[in-house]
């Protein structure tokens, strides 16, 4: 099997939906703006710099989807589809995307980024598997803030795949593994795969990237 993985966060779109989606809740009047804001700006900083307490922000950026209830989350994330990211869906990633499926690569994105805000983006990329931050549901079926299993973040994105190729009587050795990236948070996985590939990265991964001789693919013009 050949695999091709993708973080999804400024590699296959030029943003960040976890923290556009917060910026949305302001829009739509479901946050404070100042108060909202500044706490997650303040939490996207401490994920660029690795030190990210994702418990702690999960249960920050879920609250006001929790609290509106699963009818009006999704009638919002459609909204948020449509505003935000549709028109940030690129053609140089869908085309990525494609040159791996005539390939006959299965194709995965794993991304650190709740599983509630990238479904439906994963779906409109024509991507079937997904591995993202997996929320806890009560009893009720709804989501109640808390992580369900290991975060795929950082050494997590490594666990995570493990587990996905040992449901499938796999192991890394059985496949040969790509994974784009754009980040420093994800070299655990980008060190574990067989074809890393540093995506519109980041300047410390970047500089890592050189250092490894890792290729460097700047997808998007406009972040060069």
């Amino acid at each position: 099997m050949r695999l091709a993985l993708f973080d999804l966060d400024h590699t296959l779109l030029p943003l960040d939906s976890d923290y556009e989606w917060g910026e949305f809740t302001i829009r739509i009047g479901w946050t404070d703006r100042e108060e909202f804001g500044r706490r997650n700006k303040a939490f996207y900083d401490d994920y660029v710099a690795g030190r990210l307490d994702v418990h702690d922000y999960v249960r920050f950026a879920t609250e006001a989807v929790r609290l509106r209830g699963a009818q009006a989350a999704a009638r919002a994330h459609e909204q948020f589809m449509r505003d935000v990211i549709a028109p940030a869906i690129r053609d140089e990633a869908r085309a990525l995307l494609q040159r791996h499926r005539d390939a006959g690569d299965e194709v995965v994105i794993i991304t650190a980024t709740n599983e509630f805000v990238t479904r439906p983006i994963a779906q409109a990329l024509g991507v079937q598997q997904l591995l993202a931050l997996e929320l806890e549901r009560g009893a009720d079926g709804w989501i109640t803030g808390g992580i369900r299993g290991v975060p795929t973040m950082r050494e997590g994105k490594v666990r995570r795949m493990e587990q996905w190729l040992a449901e499938r009587g796999l192991r890394w050795q059985d496949v040969d593994s790509t994974f784009y990236s754009d980040s420093m948070n994800d070299v655990p996985l980008l060190e574990k795969v067989d074809h890393p590939v540093a995506t519109n990265p980041d300047p410390r991964l970047r500089v890592l990237a050189r250092e490894r001789g890792w290729p460097i693919l700047d997808l998007f013009p406009s972040q060069q």
